[in-house]
C-alpha cells in the first residue's frame, strides 16, 4: 500500500529573502513567509473540503518549518509530530553568508563547490550524503505510520532536494540542477511504496494560491 507525501518547504525568512544560507540557525519568517504559511493552511483545509484529507502533519524541528505548519494544523484539527531527522543541512561555514559572500573569501572551494556540491561541500558543513541517508529513511518512517494515507511534511529546501534524487535514484551530485529550488511552501506530491523502497514524483513546486 502507498502513502502520499506532500512535501512543502517552510515560509521565507529573513536570510532567505537576502538568498543567505540557513541551516541549523534558527532564523524567524518575514512578513510574507508569514503570509505564505497562512496561505498553505488555507490549501490544507480546501484539500479536506474537497474530499482529500490530509492524515496527519510532520515538521522538522526547527522552529521556521514548525511556525509554517500551524496554520494547516489549525485547518485539520491535527496535531503535529516533529522529527529531528527532518532539520536541514549544516552548511558550515557558509551558514548565514551567500555563496556569492563565500566565493570571494575562497574562489577554489566555491569553484569546486559548484562543480559537485556533493563531493565538495563547504567547509565544516554536514555530509550531503548522510543529510540524504537520514532525510529518505525519515519519509519512509512517515510512510510506514501513515500507511496509504495523506501526509503534509513541512521541512527544509536543500534537505527536500537531497531526499528527493535518493529516492528518485537521481545522482545526489546533480540535485541543484535537478531541483533548483523548490518554492516556500509550494507542495511537492511524492508517492512511497509499503516497502519504502518505491517512490513516484507526481507533482513538484505547484504553489498555495488563494
Amino acid at each position: 500500500m502507498s502513502t502520499t507525501l506532500l512535501l512543502a518547504r517552510h515560509g521565507q525568512t529573513l536570510w532567505h529573502a537576502e538568498n543567505r544560507y540557513a541551516g541549523v540557525s534558527d532564523v524567524g519568517l518575514t512578513d510574507e513567509g508569514r503570509a505564505q504559511a497562512v496561505r498553505l493552511g488555507w490549501w490544507a483545509g480546501r484539500q479536506a473540503a474537497a474530499g482529500a484529507p490530509i492524515d496527519a502533519v510532520w515538521t522538522s524541528t526547527v522552529p521556521r518549518a514548525i511556525v509554517t505548519a500551524e496554520p494547516a494544523c489549525r485547518a485539520l484539527d491535527l496535531v503535529p509530530t516533529r522529527e529531528h531527522d527532518l532539520r536541514e543541512c549544516d552548511f558550515g561555514v557558509v551558514e548565514g553568508r551567500t555563496l556569492a559572500e563565500f566565493e570571494a573569501v575562497d574562489p577554489t572551494a566555491a569553484a569546486a563547490f559548484r562543480a559537485d556540491p556533493v563531493v565538495n561541500p563547504f567547509p565544516a558543513a554536514e555530509d550531503p550524503r548522510a543529510a540524504a541517508t537520514r532525510g529518505a529513511d525519515a519519509l519512509r518512517r512517515i510512510a510506514s505510520a501513515h500507511e496509504g494515507g495523506r501526509v503534509l511534511v513541512v521541512a527544509h529546501n536543500t534537505l527536500l532536494r537531497l531526499v528527493l534524487c535518493e529516492l528518485l535514484s537521481i545522482p545526489l551530485a546533480d540535485y541543484r540542477r535537478v531541483f533548483p529550488r523548490l518554492r516556500n511552501t509550494a507542495v511537492t506530491e511524492l508517492r512511497l511504496e509499503g516497502n519504502g523502497k518505491g517512490a513516484a514524483l507526481l507533482s513538484l513546486n505547484v504553489p498555495c494560491e488563494r
